[in-house]
Order: structure tokens, then C-alpha cells, then sequence
């Protein structure tokens, strides 16, 4: 055990905060926290592990035995429980740390990473591994309806990770991922985003280029061989690398992709699987958890018949209900080229349906300009798309913000019908008023949007 035994955690009710919290209870650490967010399910599940939490951040919160206090990726300068931390000189980690120190080191971690289908390809990696027997750790930013949680730390040889490029904590501006210790990456795409931490997408290549420089030689990256931005980052890489994709310059290739109305089969170099997902991207997605899990040790059958259990992920093309012939659907997308194969999925899943896009620009890149363009050639692919008011827009500076007017007007020259609707009462009208039976509703947002799912579902 370690020499520190006392670990406060700031923030403790995030998904792996909580998760990791709990994972130290059990190995015999003392372990109090806080938070500002403290509601059920996560502060039932760690009162129910015997762990304090306290509302709200202040300094005395941090008890004068605490060793080490570990702050979240959320918490900045300011904080009282931060500065009291540094006042009192006291050891402070990062979470992605405390994981490398006290559960990675020296096992087999498996890194998803990349833009679009972490989440998605991250959850079929540790469920093939479950399915399989093998009860890995896994950290996932989502909830793999298989798996029940969205992170889970046994004492396990092997941990999945969905590996985010974002920065750790307010005094490591390193990628999230780079602490990992991975022995296998997958790098599904690489696109610009976070346009509040960086400024191009050769600064967002460059991490990617530091984490496989990470990857042991006995390691592997799994690298998305149709996209120029993976072949240039993995171009020079110090590790084995296999490219998988599409075209016929892969080393192990995806080919004879079927699709059915809610399923997709594919062969990946010879093997034949089947997913009980729809559209290109899923099948990608797919095709880099069978190489990795694969890769981990698992036989072709294992594989195969743990992809074709895979019930998804809540907030990916989740069907939330149906109303009058109406189907309301929520998803996640929020990025443009996410947006776009969202779209592409539900029309191949819905092919006589008309199409409603609700979108809100809610992450730090949609809330700015940075993709004013092509937020409206993705949304232009549904037949109607609402824009809704950009949440807390007073923190972007006023030259930089997206204008949603603009994007609703750019939608209609694009092909599409556009509306911008400033709050959820206007959006349920207009959908109201205009959607008929067999008409599909997707609701796209990395927030809540003001619960207007189940909104919707009232009063259609």
C-alpha cells in the first residue's frame, strides 16, 4: 500500500472520479470528497461504499490529515478546496495520475481514442473482454448499457480507457490519454475540436503523436488507414502499427459490408462479424474493437459472439419512445462530421421516414464560429433542422460565438429547412404543428437540452 492513506477527492461526483473513489475505499485508503453536484445515482453508490461527501467546496472541507487531494478536470484557479490545497502545501493529483499510479501500472490498458467513437468503440472493447470472461477495468465517458456503469476498477489484468486528448487539470495541460500507459491504442479519427484548448488541428495531431510514442514495442496501435491525419501521426511511430479501414492500402481490411434495417456484417481481413448497429461509423467502430480485443487475446469466436450481444450506449441513437407514429430519438452528436453520421445512420435505419434534427450548440467548439460552415452542411441533411439557443453564451467572447440566425438561414440555402428557436416551448410547437406519423425526431446535444425528450413525448 501506498505511504499516503488519506485521499480527498474535489469533485468526487463525476462517472470516474466516483469510480476511482470507490476502487481506493476497497483497497483500504481512507477516502473523503466533495462536490457540487452531489443527487443519486453516484452519491447513493459512494455513501453506499462508506465514503463522506460534503456539498459544495470549501477549504474545510479537505480534513487536516488528508495526504493527498485529487482534483478533478473540472475544478479551476479559484476553487476554495483548490487554493486551500495549495496553501496548505499538500500533495495534489490529477485523476488520470492517481489511476497510473494505483491501477495501471504494469497491467494491459487498451486506449480508445480519437474525434468521433471513443465512447461507442471503448464500450464493445470492454465488453468483449467481460462477455469473455476476462472482467477488465474500464473507464468510458458514456453508459454501455451491457456493462451497467460507466467505470468499474477490479483488480484486473486488463483496462479499457476511452482516451480523451483534453487536458488532465488546471496545472497539467497535458492530454488526459498521455498518462495511460497504454499497451494498445486505437485511434479511430483525428478532426479539429476543443477549440478552447487548442488552435489547430496540427496541435491536436501533436498529442496524438505523443501518445503512440508511449506504446511499448511489444504494444499496438490500431489506426484508421482511410484518414490523412492517423497515417501522418502514426507515420513515424515507434511502435507496430496496423492500419484498418475501408480501402485496399490497409494491412487488415474492412470489406463485404452489409447493412440491415437495425444490424450491419462485415468481414475484417477474414473474419465475419455482425453488429446490432446500424451506419458506416458503427461498423468502423466495430471493426477496431474485434482488432483489439483480438490483439488482447481473445479467439475469433469470442469476438464475434460478444459484438453480436452488444446492446449500444445510452445517448447514441437511443429510441427514448414513440408518440402518435412519432419516433423521438436522443443522441450525442454535437461536432459536424458527428452530426453528419448521425444523420447517415438514422436515415439508413429509417429509410421512408422524414428526418427533424434538434440540435444545441452546447460543447466549447459549437458555442464558437470555428464551424459556423460546416455545422450547416450537416445539418442541411435532415429534411428540417432547429437550431436552439447557445447555452451560456456569455462566456464566449462576442467576436467568437456562432450565430445561430445565420446557421438556420445557411441550413434553408443548403438544401434544408432551417429554424432558429431561442427556447424548448418554440421548438415542441413548431414540431408539433409540422411532424406527422412516421416521422423521426433526433435530438442532438452533449447536455441535457432542457429535458425536451421527454417533452416532446407529452405533448405530441
Amino acid at each position: 500500500m501506498s505511504e499516503k492513506t488519506h485521499f480527498h477527492f474535489t469533485g468526487i461526483c463525476g462517472t470516474a472520479m466516483g469510480a476511482v473513489a470507490a476502487a481506493m475505499k476497497r483497497r483500504g485508503f481512507v477516502v473523503t470528497g466533495s462536490d457540487t453536484n452531489v443527487y443519486p445515482p453516484m452519491s447513493d453508490f459512494l455513501r453506499g461504499e462508506g465514503i463522506e461527501i460534503a456539498e459544495g467546496y470549501r477549504e474545510e472541507n479537505i480534513p487536516g490529515n488528508a495526504e493527498v487531494v485529487v482534483i478533478g478536470n473540472a475544478i479551476s484557479r479559484g476553487n476554495p478546496e483548490a487554493e486551500a490545497a495549495l496553501d496548505r502545501k499538500l500533495l495534489y493529483h490529477s485523476l488520470p495520475e492517481v489511476m497510473k499510479d494505483h491501477f495501471l501500472r504494469g497491467k494491459r490498458n487498451f486506449v480508445v481514442s480519437g474525434t468521433h467513437g471513443k465512447t461507442t468503440t471503448s464500450s464493445m472493447l470492454a465488453w468483449l473482454f467481460r462477455h469473455a470472461g476476462r472482467e477488465p477495468g474500464f473507464m468510458i465517458g458514456g453508459l454501455p448499457k451491457n456493462l451497467g456503469c460507466g467505470a468499474h476498477f477490479p483488480d484486473s489484468e486488463i483496462n479499457v480507457l476511452e482516451g480523451d486528448e483534453y487536458d488532465t487539470a488546471f496545472f497539467d495541460k497535458r492530454s488526459k490519454f498521455l498518462h495511460y500507459l497504454p499497451e494498445c491504442v486505437v485511434v479511430n479519427n483525428i478532426e479539429f475540436d476543443h477549440a478552447d484548448i487548442y488552435n489547430s488541428v496540427e496541435e491536436i495531431k501533436l498529442s496524438f503523436k505523443r501518445l503512440l510514442n508511449v506504446v511499448p514495442r511489444n504494444g499496438m496501435a490500431f489506426v484508421n488507414g482511410d484518414e490523412k491525419h492517423c497515417l501522418d501521426v502514426s507515420e513515424k511511430a515507434p511502435c507496430p502499427v496496423t492500419t484498418v479501414g475501408l480501402g485496399e492500402q490497409n494491412s487488415l481490411r474492412i470489406s463485404e459490408v452489409t447493412y440491415e434495417v437495425s444490424s450491419s456484417s462485415f468481414l475484417l481481413g477474414e473474419e465475419l462479424y455482425s453488429v446490432p448497429m446500424t451506419g458506416e461509423f458503427n461498423v468502423r467502430n466495430a471493426a477496431m474493437a474485434a482488432a483489439a480485443a483480438r490483439f488482447g487475446g481473445l479467439t475469433y469466436a469470442e469476438v464475434r459472439e460478444g459484438l453480436g450481444a452488444f446492446e449500444g450506449v445510452a445517448r447514441r441513437q437511443e429510441l427514448k419512445g414513440e408518440k402518435n407514429g412519432i419516433k423521438v430519438i436522443d443522441d450525442f452528436a454535437h461536432h459536424p462530421t458527428a452530426i453528419r453520421l448521425a444523420v447517415q445512420s438514422i436515415r439508413q435505419k429509417y429509410p421512408e421516414s422524414r428526418l427533424w434534427v434538434l440540435f444545441e450548440p452546447r460543447s466549447n467548439t459549437t458555442r464558437r464560429a470555428v464551424f459556423q460552415a460546416e455545422l450547416a452542411e450537416a445539418l442541411a441533411l435532415a429534411d428540417y433542422a432547429i437550431v436552439a439557443a447557445i447555452p451560456d453564451l456569455h462566456k464566449i467572447p462576442e467576436n467568437d460565438r456562432l450565430d445561430p440566425a445565420r446557421l438556420s438561414a445557411d441550413i434553408a440555402k443548403g438544401g434544408g429547412k432551417g429554424f432558429y428557436l431561442a427556447d424548448n416551448e418554440a421548438i415542441i410547437a413548431q414540431v408539433k404543428k409540422n411532424a406527422k406519423f412516421g416521422d423521426v425526431v433526433a435530438v442532438l446535444s452533449n447536455g441535457g437540452f432542457g429535458g425536451i425528450h421527454q417533452q416532446l413525448l407529452d405533448q405530441l
